[in-house]
């Protein structure tokens, strides 16, 4: 199957915890392209928390935006995208559910297209078509 990637998951943690622990289960499937390396944590951290996302994204391949319907209040989440695009890591913004309105963090360029997220598009995104 070639190498996986590893994937770091940016995701609203008040809204869509549930949503991403299905995305995390997905990763082992045995044809799965991924493996879930890091997420999204709570900004109360001790220290400093953007320097601490900062150096968790050094161990990944793909930023995995998931789009809830809060997703544009999530300070975290825009945060993380934009220290994504800083480090030039490949990213995509994934709905989190099919029938809800699912929005952009606020750091998404316009650009940016959400994409539906099933298993066969998951793994065409994860391999870099988009």
């Amino acid at each position: 199957m070639g190498i996986k990637k590893r994937v770091f998951i940016s995701f609203d943690i008040d809204h869509d915890d549930g949503v991403k622990k299905m995305l995390a289960r997905q990763a082992k499937l045995v044809d799965s392209p991924f493996d879930f390396k890091d997420n999204s944590v709570k900004e109360h951290l001790t220290g400093d928390w953007r320097q601490k996302v900062w150096g968790r994204m050094d161990n990944v391949d793909v930023v995995i935006v998931l789009c809830g319907t809060k997703t544009h209040t999530a300070t975290g989440v825009a945060t993380e995208l934009s220290i994504a695009k800083e480090k030039n890591k490949p990213y995509f913004l994934l709905a989190a559910y099919p029938d809800k309105n699912c929005i952009k963090p606020t750091s998404a360029s316009t650009s940016d297209k959400i994409y539906t997220w099933s298993w066969p598009n998951l793994k065409k995104l994860i391999a870099g078509n988009r």
